[in-house]
C-alpha cells in the first residue's frame, strides 16, 4: 500500500520505531538515521552479544545509516536523503532538531512537500515540553493509570508499555493523514504528536461519563457477568456476558439457571450470586473453560500468557506470529493469504546502508 513512500526515521528506543515499523510493514521504505554509536535500543537487552529483542522486534525491514548530525559534512548527506523523502519523523526533546538543523522549518525549505512528525512525551509547546518522562508518567498524567487498579483502588503498574505503543500507533495514523493531505494539496505539513495526548485520547468516554455523573470510574462495570475469574488451577478467564442473552446462555450451559437473576449484581463480597459464580469458575480448569468458550456463545475468552499466543488457534488462523531469524515476530496488521515477513528483511546492522 505504501510502496514508493520513503521515510527518514530519526527516532530511537520504542515509540517512534513502533510507528515506522507499522508503515514499513505496509510497504514504505524506512531509513533509520542513527548516531555513530547507534540507537541505544540496540544495546538494551543483547542476545549473544548482538542486538536484543527491543531493537530487533521493531527494526525488521528497515535500513540503517549512521551519521553524526553535528558534523556539517555528514549532515549534508542526511539533507540529501531528506530532499528525496516523503516523511521525516523525530523524537528528540523539543528544541534539539533546530540545534541540529533538521527541524521542520529547515527541512521544508529543501523539501516543501515533506510530512514532518515530531513525537514527544508532552508535545512541543507546553509547560511540560522539556521535562523528561517515560511510559508510566504519560499514563499517569493522562488519567489512564487511575483506571487500572487492584481491588483496593491502588493503581497497578502494567507489564506493557501502553503509552509508548499507542503513541506509535497514533503517530503512524497522523503520518498517513499527512500523506493524504499532501496528495490532495501538494503541500507538506507538520505533525506534533505527544505520547500523553495519545493515551489521553482514550479517556473520552470516561471524561464524558464523569461530567454527566460525577463518577471517576464505572463505565466498564456491568455486574458479575463482566469480570475476570480464577479457575480450578489458578489461571484466569474473562466473562463478558453484558447482554442478557449471553448471560442466559452461560447460566444454562453450566446448569445454574438459578444465577440468572444475579446478572446485574455487583462482584463484591456479600453478594451471594458473586460468591456462587466464583465457585462455578473454580470448579473447572483453565483448559476446560478454554474449550467451553469456543462452544458456548457467551462472550468468554481465556487470559493467555505470552508463551501461549503463537499456538492459539485464533492467532494461527490470522497468521499474526511468525518465527524467523531466530525470533518470533508479531505482525502489525492482518495480511491475508501471505506471510507478513515474506517481503522484509531482518534488523539492520549499524550503518549497514551508508
Amino acid at each position: 500500500m505504501l510502496s514508493g513512500i520513503k521515510i527518514i526515521d530519526f527516532t530511537r528506543y520504542f515509540p517512534g520505531p513502533v510507528a515506522t515499523l507499522r508503515l514499513a510493514d505496509r510497504g514504505a521504505e524506512v531509513i533509520k538515521i542513527e548516531e555513530p554509536t547507534g540507537d541505544p535500543a540496540r544495546f538494551m537487552d543483547t542476545i549473544h552479544g548482538e542486538e536484543g529483542c527491543v531493537f530487533r522486534s521493531q527494526s525488521r525491514g528497515k535500513q540503517s545509516k549512521a551519521y553524526d548530525l553535528k558534523d556539517e559534512k555528514q549532515r549534508r548527506h542526511v539533507l540529501e536523503l531528506v530532499r528525496e523523502a516523503d516523511v521525516v519523523i523525530e523524537s528528540f526533546r523539543p528544541g534539539v532538531p533546530a540545534r541540529l538543523g533538521i527541524d521542520f522549518a529547515s527541512l521544508s525549505e529543501i523539501n516543501p512537500a515533506l510530512v514532518y512528525c515530531s513525537l514527544s512525551g508532552y508535545g512541543q509547546n507546553t509547560s511540560f515540553s522539556r521535562l523528561a518522562g517515560h511510559d508510566l508518567n504519560y499514563m499517569a498524567l493522562s488519567g489512564v493509570l487511575a483506571q487500572l487498579t487492584d481491588d483496593t483502588g491502588k493503581p497497578i503498574k502494567p507489564n506493557i508499555a501502553l503509552a509508548d505503543l499507542i503513541g506509535g500507533v497514533v503517530a503512524s495514523e497522523a503520518i498517513l493523514a499527512g500523506l493524504v493531505y499532501r496528495e490532495r494539496t501538494g503541500k507538506g505539513t507538520y505533525l506534533d504528536v505527544a505520547l500523553t495526548d495519545s493515551v489521553l485520547s482514550l479517556m473520552g468516554l470516561h471524561v464524558s461519563h464523569h461530567s454527566a455523573t460525577g463518577e471517576e470510574h464505572g463505565i466498564n462495570e456491568h455486574g458479575i457477568a463482566y469480570n475476570i475469574y480464577a479457575t480450578k488451577d489458578n489461571r484466569y478467564v474473562t466473562l463478558g456476558a453484558i447482554e442478557e442473552k449471553f448471560w442466559v446462555n452461560f447460566c444454562k450451559a453450566v446448569n445454574r439457571e438459578d444465577l440468572i437473576p444475579g446478572h446485574r449484581t455487583k462482584p463484591e463480597t456479600g453478594n451471594p450470586f458473586y460468591a456462587q459464580l466464583v465457585n462455578v469458575f473454580k470448579s473447572r480448569t483453565f483448559q476446560e473453560w478454554s474449550e467451553f468458550s469456543t462452544k458456548v456463545d457467551c462472550c468468554m475468552a481465556p487470559v493467555l500468557e505470552t508463551s501461549e499466543l503463537s499456538a492459539h488457534s485464533y492467532v494461527k488462523e490470522r497468521g499474526f506470529i511468525e518465527h524467523k531469524w531466530g525470533l518470533n515476530y508479531v505482525g502489525s496488521h492482518y495480511t491475508p493469504g501471505k506471510s507478513f515477513l515474506s517481503c522484509t528483511a531482518p534488523y539492520p546492522k549499524l550503518g549497514e546502508n551508508n
